[in-house]
């Protein structure tokens, strides 16, 4: 007996020296890596700033850690719970991409048992419906700041400024945010001792932490990396997290190899520096946001708002649907199981709410399926040089043939350009499967005549091709076989954008009033039957306009929350709701809803407990 307990202390003594090396390897990694992280030796002491003592100094500071983690953590989790309970707080969770039907399938097929046993116990669920623009971008800005007013995708022209706005570009999400807050009047949903985490936009709050419209600002005012410092100060987790990146990055090369071997169609690249694109998106923004929260929950802040991006960026490169992307779904379920049980022990009492900002829709690329991109297809009906690989694709044999009918020049098969009478190269974007094409030399807003005059092919290619589900310009939406609809009529345009879902017109006739709309705007041609889309990027899991799951995504909330009084339409309309619950919750605890069903009658969980449909959220 003596033995073995000697034995268990030795190698308990193993793993603390274990343990310890490793650490001080790694903070001295982190000093040389990352800026702010620095070790500071004794400036009096003998040697200086030599290699042995910072290599000291670091053995001196993992020690000091890991007994804080081991002896002060648990004092003081405890000394928490002697706090006086507050109001309850509410955390906002943001499952990136997951669309409505993905959550039901993920809770139903038992990848998600945290989701599914909240779902038959204190949450309800149901689908909300974004704007044309079904992206981050435009559905976070509208969340958190109430406004998705001239955000037309994910990155568009601005003729004014002859700039490029792109949603996940500092400058532009600092941008964006000022415009919202000047729209509504209001600095966000977190103004009351709120906190964003992993956020585009920052929401109002005051605790920030990879908030991307802050990341642009330089001096003391910006805390966009502060998350990744105060993280990566504890050796336990820059160990953890660098394992687990390490391994991420194999576990999609192995993916990747096997899908490319089993010849899965569709697929995009998944080479070069994706693998660790990915592992970044998955395993350190999610262990950094994830910490982070805990840090708010158990100070007590009233409002957190995180983003969880994993899903959506897998979903991009190997589909919304299958063992990749179901694998990160049961990661979320664990990350959201952890939150909940360190819930437990806060100093508050926390309502999770979980939602999402868009879904995703599969489908094989317009590239990968007709060969060419939507700027050649543009530039070959414009009658401009294209690469000689789509000048021969049958779509842009068409273009060219159509562009030489409509200047009233033979048809001759010839590797001669054909240019149009008048115009300029025109600025073609991409957003998902939403294409936007701009003319920088027409002033204003394009009109459908101005752009048959300086490029008559155009439109008549754009429409016609199978790869195309219609055209907006200037109040006017243009359909196959010649269909065209007045946006200014009523029900024209809901009778030609009938396929693409309830409330297309009403989306389309929204955008058409930006003042920043494309002079031309293109949405893929969308296959009910199956749910796809043709992205016009290099993704077989797209969003960002309208056709199929990419248009709605969930919102889970917690029982004891007032229902939605109508379907939610548009991300402003969510922001309204989120609202309501923050005013509710700074109220105190609400009174349960009595059960009024006649005696005789099962008295089990509340209607709430049930996966609400579309139009089941009443």
């Amino acid at each position: 007996m003596l033995r073995g307990r000697w034995r268990t202390a030795g190698a308990a003594l193993a793993r603390v020296i274990l343990v310890w090396m490793v650490s001080t390897l790694t903070m001295l990694v982190l000093a040389a890596a990352l800026p702010d992280f620095r070790l500071q030796p004794d400036p009096g002491a003998a040697g200086g700033d030599s290699v042995t003592r910072i290599a000291l100094t670091a053995a001196w500071g993992a020690g000091a850690f890991g007994l804080l983690s081991a002896l002060v953590w648990p004092v003081l989790v405890r000394a928490l719970l002697l706090v006086p309970a507050l109001a309850p707080g509410l955390l906002f969770l943001q499952f990136d991409g997951v669309g409505y039907e993905a959550l039901r399938r993920a809770a139903g097929a038992g990848l998600m048992p945290t989701v599914a046993g909240w779902l038959e116990d204190t949450h309800r669920v149901t689908a909300w419906r974004t704007d044309w623009s079904s992206q981050t971008g435009a559905s976070q800005l509208g969340i958190l700041h109430g406004s998705t007013f001239d955000v037309p995708a994910f990155r568009w022209y601005e003729k004014d400024t002859g700039e490029i706005v792109v949603c996940n570009r500092p400058s532009s999400a600092a941008a964006l945010q000022r415009r919202a807050v000047a729209r509504t009047g209001d600095l966000g949903l977190l103004t009351v001792d709120g906190a964003s985490r992993g956020n585009l936009f920052s929401g109002g709050a005051d605790q920030l932490a990879l908030v991307l419209s802050v990341s642009a600002r330089r001096g003391c005012g910006n805390h966009s990396r502060a998350g990744y410092v105060a993280y990566f100060r504890d050796p336990a987790n820059a160990v953890r997290t660098a394992l687990s990146f390490v391994a991420e990055v194999g576990r999609e090369i192995g993916q990747s190899v096997r899908a490319k071997a089993r010849g899965d169609r569709p697929r995009v690249s998944r080479g070069g520096l994706y693998p660790a694109i990915r592992a970044f998106a998955t395993v350190v923004e999610r262990d950094v946001v994830v910490a982070a929260v805990i840090g708010d929950m158990l100070a007590g802040r009233a409002a957190v708002y995180a983003d969880l991006v994993a899903y959506d960026e897998v979903a991009h490169h190997s589909g919304p649907r299958g063992r990749d992307t179901d694998q990160v779904l049961a990661r979320l379920d664990r990350s959201l199981a952890l939150i909940a049980r360190v819930a437990e022990h806060a100093p508050r009492t926390y309502r999770i709410v979980i939602l999402s900002d868009h879904g995703q829709s599969p489908g094989e690329t317009f590239l990968g399926r007709y060969g060419l991109t939507l700027k050649d297809l543009v530039r070959a009906g414009c009658g401009l040089p294209v690469p000689r690989r789509a000048g021969r694709t049958p779509s842009g044999a068409e273009a060219r043939s159509a562009v030489r009918a409509a200047l009233h020049r033979p048809v001759e098969e010839t590797d001669e350009e054909v240019r149009p009478a008048r115009g300029s190269e025109p600025v073609v974007l991409a957003s998902g499967n939403l294409g936007l094409i701009s003319f920088p030399d027409i002033p204003g807003r394009a009109t459908r005549e101005r752009i048959e005059r300086d490029h008559p092919a155009l439109l008549t290619t754009l429409a016609e091709h199978p790869g195309v589900g219609f055209l907006l310009m200037d109040g006017l939406v243009l359909g196959p076989g010649g269909a065209t609809a007045r946006l200014s009529a009523p029900g024209e345009a809901e009778e030609l954008l009938a396929p693409f879902g309830p409330g297309a017109a009403v989306a389309v006739r929204r955008t058409d009033s930006f003042p920043h709309v494309a002079d031309v705007m293109v949405n893929s041609a969308y296959h009910p039957d199956s749910g796809a889309v043709h992205a016009f990027e290099e993704q077989i899991g797209s969003h960002g306009g309208l056709g199929g799951e990419q248009g709605h995504p969930f919102l889970m909330w917690p029982t004891v929350l007032s229902e939605p009084e109508a379907e939610l339409v548009g991300a402003e309309s969510v922001h309204a709701l989120l609202r309501r619950w923050l005013r509710e919750s700074r109220d105190g605890p609400q009174v349960p809803v009595e059960d009024h069903r006649p005696e005789g009658g099962q008295s089990g969980t509340l209607p709430s407990a049930s996966v609400a449909g579309p139009d089941e959220n009443r």
